[in-house]
Formats: structure tokens, sequence, C-alpha cells
């Protein structure tokens, strides 16, 4: 059996850093993008003996999404999976700035479905294409006040990512929006009630369940359905 070959998009830390380290542990092949020089993506990586290599990518720029996938011609993946996301605080709609509106629209919505879109065919027919969302996103679950740009932009990125899988519903490859819970990381704060070390692990084996099985679907880290 050939190695497995992973595509994680923002690992630099929390969520994605952990998934990355998690995946190589399972005998994957990980490549895993930062934005930063240096850090503990690129520490990790030399003590993975080969099996973490890290790449470059500032994912809101279209030119650098296609210098990797460029970089990249020729691989061939068992698994993209595109982590990052911002949140800007706990505002009123009415009381968001425009420009916070769209920096977080276009983090959180717009430039994961580019990354899609870029890299997308580099996976295997059989793989998998994932996006790290959040129960946020649920509309039929929006029924307590707060972080309305953030479930907003979270809404929108389930939406749009239907609408990729909608449009390439014949390609073979399992498509997933992954919820991983309320984490402590820097974006879901210091009193979350998970930790990372011990969610990542069950999602990657969501993710590793689910491989082979065509279409959409929308699951926490147990495996569980997410309602829209």
């Amino acid at each position: 059996m050939s190695e497995r070959q992973a595509l994680i998009i923002g690992a630099s830390r929390g969520l994605g850093l952990v998934l990355a380290n998690e995946l190589a542990r399972r005998d994957w092949h990980v490549i895993a993008t930062t934005r930063q020089e240096g850090g503990e993506l690129r520490e990790n990586a030399d003590a993975w003996d080969g099996r973490l290599e890290v790449e470059s990518l500032e994912m809101t720029s279209p030119e650098q999404l296609a210098a990797l996938r460029e970089r990249l011609s020729g691989r061939r993946l068992d698994l993209l999976l595109v982590n990052a996301a911002i949140d800007r605080g706990d505002l009123p709609i009415g009381e968001v700035p425009t420009d916070m509106f769209v920096e977080v629209m276009v983090t959180n919505a717009l430039s994961p479905l580019r990354a899609l879109e870029a890299l997308g065919e580099l996976v295997v027919p059989g793989g998998t294409v994932a996006v790290m969302s959040s129960e946020q996103g649920s509309v039929s679950r929006n029924t307590e006040p707060g972080y309305e740009l953030y479930k907003a932009s979270k809404a929108a990125l389930n939406q749009l990512v239907r609408s990729y899988a909608t449009r390439n519903a014949d390609d073979g490859r399992t498509k997933l929006l992954i919820d991983p819970g309320h984490n402590r990381t820097r974006l879901g704060g210091p009193d979350a009630p998970l930790i990372p070390q011990e969610s990542i692990p069950a999602v990657a084996d969501v993710l590793e369940s689910q491989a082979g099985v065509p279409g959409l679907r929308f699951l926490d880290r147990d495996g569980e359905t997410v309602p829209w």
C-alpha cells in the first residue's frame, strides 16, 4: 500500500498544526502550509523524518495559490483539507465596519473555495476534499446570540462548499465539512471546553473513515451529521 498524501492549508498553529502532526503520526505524508517563516510547524517537520513538509502560502492571495498549484504539479493527494479562519470579535452585525466584514468573508468563505478550485484537481478520484467548518455555521442551530459575523462567514462557507460539491458531483471524490467542536485555540479562546490534542484525533478518524464515500456531508468530530 503506497503512502497516503495529504495537503493541509493553514497549519502554522492550532487545529491545523495538531492535525498535521496527527496524520504524520499515522504514517501519512503531509504537506502543510504556513504564512510564517520558522515557527513550530517547521520545527516539527524536522522531527518527522520526511513525512511532514512545509510550504509557504497566504491563502487569500490568488497568485500564491496558483504558485503553490504549480509547485505541486504532478503530486497526487488522497486528502486536501482547508483549515483557515479568523474572527474579529463579538459585534452586532449593524456595528461591523465594512472593511471588517469584507476581511472575514474573504478569509473564511471566499479564500477556502479558491483553494479548492486551485488545488482540488490534485486529489485522486476516491480521495477527500475537506474544509474545517463549525457548528456556528448551522443556520438551524443559530438559536443563541453572539458572533454574528463569524456565524455568517461559516454559513457562507457551507453554502459555497455545497455549490462546489454540486458542480463536481461526478468527480468521485468525498467532500466533507468538519465541525471540530469548540477548542482552546487562538480563535476558540482559553475557556473553550475542548483541547485540540484530544479532539483532532477524532477528526482524523472521521477523515479516514469517510474516505472513498462520494458526496458531501457536514459532520462533527464524532462523525455525526450537523444540520444545515
